[in-house]
């Protein structure tokens, strides 16, 4: 069943709802670089009861829709690395195919939470200092590979090269199984390896990860549209909210400070990590 408690509601309200809650989520999603699903499927199973596969089906649309709202204008900006992002796609790529088999071996009740001790842990690691590497040694892997490039700040463009590049390759594809199994663009976990594992810039890491979370996406989107849990009444609402929320993050992300971004991503994320371990473990999900 695609959701239940939605009869006394009226389909055009409940629609209407639904939208405004993914406007909400591609705002957060674009700031953060998590990418709307990681709001809009907890939103969509715990406040409209919807099942939580076709909720993963309706993410996986709008992740597709908040990476191509948001990832055009980091690239003019300058923000994103597509070069980083495209090399990187190759893991997460093989991981969400990987991801969306699993749904179907994977109970409802794991997947809420899997979903949440990501989240938990996700919210730990963002706010959690690295040491400076300001004195580091290029990368050689990096440098050959030409992982590289330049931002630009108030004080002017500002380069670096990305570091433990096996280590944030790895960390891809986990980003990527969970990406076909949560329906959440891994965004969370894309962040992670760029931003803690291979020493990027937030502001990069987070654009970035905007760029990929759609071609991540999409490899597991055709497997859930073929076993039916892409409801396209649920869709629609959930991409056009989420691409409109996005679009509007995409411009706040330019001027707001690093320490306030990383504060928005634990805040949420924590909140909905532990709402989700709740209800799976009471057997809401």
């Amino acid at each position: 069943m695609l959701y239940a408690g939605s009869a006394t509601m009226h389909t055009l309200e409940f629609s209407g709802w639904i939208f405004l809650s993914s406007i909400l989520a591609g705002l957060l999603g674009a700031l953060t670089g998590l990418g709307g699903g990681v709001v809009i499927v907890p939103v969509l199973t715990l406040l409209f009861h919807i099942d939580i596969r076709y909720a993963i089906g309706a993410s996986l649309v709008s992740v597709i829709a908040t990476s191509s709202g948001a990832a055009a204008a980091y690239v003019r900006e300058g923000f994103s690395n597509v070069r980083i992002g495209m090399f990187l796609e190759i893991a997460t790529t093989l991981g969400a195919l990987l991801g969306a088999y699993l749904t179907m071996i994977v109970s409802t009740h794991s997947i809420g939470l899997i979903f949440g001790a990501v989240l938990l842990y996700s919210a730990y690691a963002s706010l959690r200092k690295h040491p400076d590497e300001t004195h580091k040694e290029p990368n050689p892997l990096a440098l050959k590979l030409r992982l590289q490039g330049s931002y630009p700040t108030a004080a002017g463009p500002e380069s670096y090269v990305a570091q433990n590049v096996p280590a944030g390759f790895s960390l891809m594809f986990v980003a990527g199984t969970l990406s076909g199994l949560l329906g959440i663009g891994s965004g969370a976990v894309k962040v992670l390896a760029m931003d803690q594992a291979m020493r990027l810039p937030f502001k990069v890491s987070t654009t970035t990860s905007n760029f990929m979370i759609g071609v991540t996406a999409a490899a597991s989107a055709g497997i859930y549209l073929s076993r039916g849990y892409i409801s396209p009444a649920l869709a629609m609402p959930v991409m056009l909210g989420v691409l409109l929320g996005s679009l509007t993050g995409s411009r706040m992300l330019v001027k707001a400070k690093v320490k306030t971004l990383r504060m928005i991503f634990a805040v949420v994320i924590v909140l909905l990590g532990i709402e989700m371990i709740y209800n799976s473990f009471t057997g809401r999900l």
